[in-house]
């Protein structure tokens, strides 16, 4: 076979240019330090890692979703906390109004620290998350939670009873906040009777029916209480003489029954009385269930505790239902806190867990794509050292000629 000296010159060029091109590679995997350069070198391997990328940069936005839920949640927490400590003033405050050695003027100075207590819950209520959305307004996060109607002469929710929620982890959602509808709205009212003035007939005249045992009352509300309205009105029988007596049925059928020679008739927990002593009837009736936040309640002690006209026994009624409702408010903030508390925790044992996952997915990625160094430094020596073998060999030849051996 004749070489001639164009086809000599070619492969020598070719090899050359072959050679250098291994020397650049090798050369930029060492620079980059990545094994795979381009999915040629290794389609398979580019595919797992181009998966396993994926799930890092995943896992890189469900943490910073975990830290934007941690500031909210943070963010809820203290609003909440200062919430309760104002309640807790409010229901010491209502505590000492019931004192009665308190004069009108001291209840007076009571009522405007509630006023300036209220104030501060409201705007408590009404706290803003970092972005400037309404916290406790639920989707209408762009409008107040609450507001007061002077129409209706009381403080309204205005939002929605709507969660939102973050995305912290695959399949895992966690609420950011909770809606005000949930925390104040749910406040369970103080039991009572539909109304303080007994249904007289017969030749009972007069009769008030206050609730002076809380828990007794309470105890014996939740379990007679029917939600239809059927069954809830009793009837006080009394019967003159020496003594006088009185039955209490519901019914027909007789609960209680006793002397009522002083005029006063206590049922569990409920003060009775009979005004004059003498044979009749007096009906009165359960009251059904009621929610009230505690702008409201506190809106009701102001009035109270500034309205001369009361008597004692109506004046005691409204520092009953503020205390209740007020403690009512206070483990209402408690549990909601304590909710909190869980999804704090779930944040973190999420963020450690995503944590752990993203390491096992860039150790996996590494041993795909990365570069073993050494391996790659004997590469590009090896490569340079078969470059330079190929231009001096290219050098020789080309300094060939028939004549040297003639």
């Amino acid at each position: 076979m004749r070489l001639s000296n164009n086809l000599m010159y070619q492969n020598n060029i070719n090899k050359i240019l072959q050679n250098q091109q291994g020397v650049n590679k090798a050369q930029e995997q060492v620079n980059t330090q990545k094994r795979i350069l381009t999915a040629s070198d290794d389609p398979s391997a580019m595919s797992q890692a181009s998966l396993y990328s994926d799930k890092i940069q995943i896992n890189e936005q469900y943490e910073k979703n975990i830290t934007m839920l941690s500031s909210r949640l943070t963010n809820e927490e203290t609003v909440l906390d200062n919430i309760k400590s104002s309640l807790e003033r409010a229901h010491t405050l209502t505590i000492q109004a019931g004192n009665g050695a308190y004069s009108d003027v001291d209840r007076e100075g009571i009522a405007e620290e509630l006023k300036s207590i209220q104030s501060t819950v409201l705007d408590l209520m009404n706290a803003k998350t970092e972005d400037g959305k309404y916290l406790f307004s639920g989707y209408q996060d762009n409008t107040p939670a609450y507001s007061y109607n002077s129409a209706h002469q009381k403080y309204e929710y205005g939002g929605d009873q709507g969660l939102h929620k973050i995305k912290i982890a695959e399949g895992i959602d966690i609420k950011s906040s909770d809606n005000g509808f949930d925390v104040f709205e749910k406040v369970q009212a103080r039991l009572n009777v539909s109304s303080n003035d007994g249904v007289v007939s017969g030749g009972v005249l007069d009769s008030k029916v206050y609730v002076k045992e809380q828990g007794q009352f309470e105890s014996f509300h939740s379990a007679e209480y029917d939600p239809s309205g059927a069954n809830n009105t009793y009837n006080v029988i009394t019967t003159a003489g020496s003594p006088a007596t009185y039955t209490v049925e519901q019914g027909g059928n007789v609960l209680a029954s006793g002397n009522l020679s002083d005029g006063l008739i206590k049922f569990n927990g409920l003060e009775i009385s009979i005004s004059p002593v003498a044979t009749g009837q007096v009906d009165f009736t359960l009251g059904a269930p009621q929610k009230e936040n505690v702008l409201n309640t506190m809106s009701n002690l102001i009035a109270g505790l500034t309205d001369t006209s009361l008597d004692q026994d109506a004046f005691e009624q409204v520092i009953a239902d503020g205390l209740v409702q007020l403690d009512n408010g206070k483990n209402k903030v408690s549990l909601t806190q304590a909710g909190l508390g869980g999804r704090i925790n779930a944040a973190d044992k999420i963020s450690q867990s995503n944590a752990d996952l993203d390491i096992s997915n860039k150790a996996a990625r590494a041993d795909l794509v990365e570069l073993d160094m050494a391996e790659a430094i004997t590469e590009l020596t090896k490569q340079e050292t078969a470059l330079q073998a190929s231009q001096a060999t290219f050098g020789r030849l080309a300094n060939l000629s028939l004549f040297d051996y003639l």
